[in-house]
């Protein structure tokens, strides 16, 4: 299929790059990537995509504040409604640092002095470009380039907000950094750019949630995220997603582990009308290595088109997937995911797990995956399974004191622990919460 996208313009372009003040390298990296958004094609696998009609998506909506450094000065009215997301309550608790986007603009963000004293950046990416513009300039764009695909081109077109993580040589961050992203009208399109590099020895837990109020008419959000270990580098990146069922949520997320690099990315995704997210590692260097553990939960009129994807490029490399979904209410849950094995990577080792639970005969769920393996040694496997919650199981929980409701949630608590358990605290109470929300009105 293909998206309308005649109401994309030239102009529109560079009505962002004048509001943004930016340098001409990006303005240029902007009207090549507007080329690409007018010749790229939504790939034919794709999700249904029928509902999301880009000349009714406006593509920036600049919030009524700028970007402030003390909560204290973020307008009451937006303020309340991060606040009642637990921000900034988690960042005085658990936070190095914490961003909150508001449209398409960054209007809070904030690093504690323990980690700027180390010349650890956290900043918005429109902040990057202006003052750390050499760094941002040598790894901008090389782990996802505008060409990529027609999403990665429409950000690169578009982008605007996001957050730039640099930690220096050897620097342990050892509490997370947050950003929040929050899409707060109907028809608009959120784009954020986030570059995250992680010096030699460094290591850092990036934490990103995202949530939209209901509308009738579509919004999409179609970020991208790079990501560069460079040898012995540890990064974690944790998302967890519960937006609006009118939010389109189409996103590209790469990462380039060097040398005994480690990239982890842990993927939650709740709600959207689709979603389709395939977070990538690829191993680059000798002993690098690569995991990826996501849940899934799709409800009614839901399609979470999710999965993994691991490129081994090295010998020596390691790779870990771990899928589950949930899927009730006629929702769809699919696993795509690609493992790929270059000749020259010997001693390669991956493993697959995609593990569906269904908790109604009406609803679906699909494993799409692609296993290409060059190298004569490599040690791959593959395993996919789908289960179904009985009756009998219920019956027996119900026995022992519970409700239908308070046994099918000890079920699937049971089902995601594997995700949960690589959660700090405060975010496995938040899925949870999230899992007990979705399952309301599933038991008839």
């Amino acid at each position: 299929m293909t998206l309308n996208v005649a109401s994309l313009t030239l102009q529109a372009v560079k009505n962002i790059s004048h509001e943004k003040q930016e340098p001409l390298w990006m303005v240029d990296f902007r009207y090549a990537a507007l080329k690409y958004v007018h010749e790229k094609k939504v790939p034919g696998w794709a999700a249904d995509l029928s509902g999301l009609d880009l000349s009714d998506i406006t593509m920036y909506v600049k919030p009524l504040v700028t970007e402030k450094r003390s909560w204290h000065d973020v307008p009451q009215d937006i303020k309340s409604t991060f606040e009642t997301l637990g921000i900034p309550q988690a960042e005085q608790k658990f936070l190095a640092g914490v961003g909150a986007q508001f449209e398409s603009e960054v209007i809070y963000k904030s690093l504690k002095q323990e980690w700027s004293d180390k010349g650890v950046i956290f900043c918005s990416m429109e902040t990057a470009v202006k003052e750390h513009s050499e760094l941002v300039k040598k790894y901008f764009a090389t782990v996802i380039p505008a060409h990529d695909n027609i999403f990665a081109a429409l950000n690169s077109a578009f982008w605007s907000g996001g957050s730039f993580v640099y930690v220096p040589p050897h620097v342990q961050v050892t509490m997370p950094l947050q950003a929040y992203f929050r899409i707060n009208q109907q028809q608009m399109g959120q784009f954020e750019r986030t570059l995250i590099i992680a010096d030699v020895g460094s290591s850092v837990h990036y934490v990103e949630g995202c949530s939209a109020p209901i509308y009738s008419r579509a919004s999409l959000h179609s970020a991208v995220v790079e990501i560069v270990a460079l040898p012995d580098a540890h990064v974690q990146y944790t998302t967890i997603q519960n937006w609006a069922p009118n939010v389109y949520n189409l996103v590209t997320k790469r990462a380039i582990a060097y040398r005994n690099a480690r990239v982890s990315w842990v993927d939650g995704n709740f709600g959207s009308a689709v979603t389709m997210k395939y977070p990538c590692v690829v191993l680059k260097e000798p002993g690098a290595q690569g995991q990826v553990l996501s849940l899934a939960v799709a409800s009614v009129n839901q399609h979470q088109d999710a999965g993994a994807k691991m490129v081994h490029m090295a010998p020596h490399t390691h790779s870990t997937i771990v899928s589950k979904s949930i899927s009730q209410q006629g929702g769809r849950a699919s696993y795509r995911g690609l493992v790929k094995v270059v000749k020259s990577a010997h001693n390669v080792k991956s493993r697959v797990q995609c593990d569906a639970l269904l908790l109604d005969d009406y609803s679906r769920s699909d494993t799409y995956p692609t296993v290409i393996v060059a190298a004569h040694d490599a040690d791959v496997g593959h395993e996919a399974s789908v289960s179904k919650v009985s009756d009998a199981q219920l019956e027996y929980l119900c026995s022992r004191g519970l409700t239908r409701q308070q046994a099918l949630g000890l079920v699937m608590t049971g089902f995601v622990s594997a995700f949960v358990e690589q959660l700090p605290m405060e975010y496995a109470v938040e899925i949870n919460r999230l899992i007990s929300a979705t399952m309301e009105g599933s038991i008839g």
